[in-house]
């Protein structure tokens, strides 16, 4: 193993100066020739065993097996909603929509994994806590924040927390498959097809009152003015709509999923600079076109093919399979660092924060290897491989557990490891891919 990552480490630098020398891309061809050469079918065999292996460990081990040693409410229901890096909690701290519906997914997603009951409670319990506390009865929806003992404190809906809801039913659904699953599957989207759609400019308008008020601007765009639309929730809606249609199909769910699909293919992707946009108006213009989000763009690259492959669209397929080709490579020239972690952001001159935190390198690692199942070039696959090692010398947390929320050479002990935003859902679905995906080789 350890003459393979050295392999690959030289690899790496050998294609960075390159790329960095601006030489044209037939470099990195050749450079790959070599490696390939170099590694035998017998030791590409041991490698990925091992990357399952150590997939696998990572999963159960270690990521599932914190968040049920510190995640779990005990006094007031649910999970709690901040934790420091030791995994204590801070007992007075607000719960997330978002926290809430991605640990529903991910304990789902791992009880279809392995069935282990621990993983089914877990889920059980998300799925209550979600219908008995953030669930409007009154309005529909789910709340985007409440408070330590579950009473709203942000009662507003966002789509992008809405969504995730759908995701995790969804998901939930195929765990534990049931009526009283479905029905609040079925409800929550017709609200948000009936209340959210723009029918007029085509996606979605992101923020509500309680009541379903529109906002005037979307609140995950962070100081854009006049944001009324993001990648991020449409990116998320989509992934939505994708596991829903797994489970229902139905000819609405399938409409508005390649609705979606053309709203990434139309306005939000630029098929001439390989990234997606991030922040527009109610029309679709592009506001700070010129910002790039490095771990959005990958993720986006694997999960708009998802989609096409569960529609079972040869044409979406292919549209999709450019996109991820063109953001694949484009990522690779202008975000993945020499030591395979991903930077954060940046614009299409150069990076603008060089920061790597833990979740985009997750989707590096299930984006570069569903680029390597597409394409059946290597370089993609060692790409995802480098990202792995860097994920397990830099992100894993091998005293207290999880993972840190950002590499740096000394992490800071009162670091949120559990919040609003940190979940086991980025970095479980990475190690679920993994297995799921080398395992199928």
């Amino acid at each position: 193993m350890k003459g393979i990552s050295s392999l690959i480490t030289v690899f790496f630098l050998s294609c960075n100066s390159f790329l960095l020398a601006g030489e044209p891309m037939n470099r990195l061809e050749q450079t790959k020739d070599i490696l390939q050469q170099r590694i035998t079918e017998s030791s590409e065999k041991q490698v990925l065993e091992q990357w399952i292996q150590e997939a696998e460990n990572e999963l159960y081990d270690n990521i599932l097996a914190f968040w049920l040693a510190h995640g779990i409410d005990e006094k007031n229901g649910g999970f709690v909603g901040r934790a420091i890096n030791d995994g204590t909690a801070l007992p007075d701290a607000p719960k997330g929509l978002v926290l809430n519906a991605r640990l529903l997914w991910t304990f789902s997603a791992a009880y279809r994994f392995r069935q282990d009951k621990r993983y089914l409670d877990a889920a059980r319990r998300a799925y209550e806590y979600l219908d008995q506390h953030f669930l409007d009865k009154e309005n529909g929806g789910y709340y985007w924040l409440l408070d330590a003992k579950g009473n709203p404190l942000e009662d507003r809906k966002e789509l992008y927390g809405n969504a995730f809801v759908v995701y995790a039913l969804a998901e939930y659904y195929r765990a534990v498959p049931g009526w009283e699953t479905l029905q609040p599957l079925k409800k929550l989207f017709n609200r948000i097809e009936e209340t959210c759609k723009d029918r007029m400019n085509d996606g979605y308008y992101e923020s509500f009152s309680r009541t379903w008020q529109r906002a005037e601007k979307a609140t995950l765009a962070y100081g854009i003015d006049g944001g009324i639309k993001t990648m991020n929730t449409h990116l998320h809606m989509l992934e939505a709509y994708t596991n829903l249609y797994r489970v229902w199909r139905d000819a609405t769910v399938r409409e508005a999923l390649e609705e979606l699909m053309d709203v990434f293919a139309d306005h939000i992707y630029d098929p001439g600079q390989r990234y997606c946009r991030l922040f527009f108006d109610a029309e679709w213009n592009p506001i700070r076109s010129e910002m790039t989000s490095y771990g959005h763009d990958i993720e986006a690259a694997w999960l708009v093919r998802d989609a096409a492959i569960v529609l079972q669209d040869v044409d979406q397929l292919e549209q999709t399979n450019r996109i991820a080709r063109g953001i694949g490579r484009a990522v690779l020239l202008r975000g993945v660092d020499e030591d395979g972690g991903l930077l954060y952001e940046g614009t299409l001159t150069g990076v603008t924060n060089t920061a790597k935190d833990w979740w985009p390198q997750a989707e590096t690692v299930v984006g570069y290897l569903d680029l390597y199942q597409l394409t059946g070039d290597r370089l993609y696959r060692e790409t995802a491989l480098r990202n792995w090692r860097f994920i397990q010398k830099h992100i894993v947390d091998h005293t207290h557990g999880g993972w840190f929320g950002r590499a740096r050479a000394e992490h800071d002990p009162n670091e949120q490891k559990i919040s609003e935003w940190k979940a086991p859902y980025h970095n479980g679905r990475a190690c679920m891919e993994i297995i799921r995906r080398l395992s199928a080789n």
